[in-house]
């Protein structure tokens, strides 16, 4: 899971994927956090982003990092715990002029059932799962 989080981390921004329907929908992401040995992505309780992981939990990310690539695959739990909110905000403090811990907006999910492949043109998959 720390290579995981270290590569989406090192990328800034990666992608990630959900399901409106059968249609699938991929925006940018910038946000993972480890808390309580789980690996948490965050978003506005607002956004259909958050609508759509709850209708349909299975996500996908993908993220590139110099001539690697990351693909992400797994479930995504909203946690309610306002400890887990306020850890990724204390990570993210450009955040704050958007979201705040207990703000009935910022939403927390962590990733189970999880299983992640490091991958390049040049080398076998590196494949990670927890």
């Amino acid at each position: 899971m720390n290579e995981v989080y270290e590569f989406l981390k090192q990328c800034g921004t990666y992608y990630l994927a959900t399901m409106e329907g059968d249609q699938p929908r991929v925006r940018p992401f910038g946000t993972v956090d480890i808390y309580k040995d789980r690996l948490y992505i965050q978003t506005g309780k607002v956004k259909s982003v958050s609508e759509q992981m709850k209708k349909n939990p299975k996500v996908e990310l993908c993220g590139m990092l110099g001539d690697k690539w990351i693909r992400v695959a797994g479930e995504a739990v909203l946690d309610d715990d306002i400890e887990a909110q306020k850890h990724m905000l204390e990570s993210y403090p450009s955040l704050s002029n958007m979201y705040s811990p207990g703000d009935g907006n910022t939403e927390v999910f962590y990733l189970k059932n999880v299983t992640a492949q490091i991958c390049s043109f040049t080398h076998e998959p590196k494949v990670i799962k927890f």
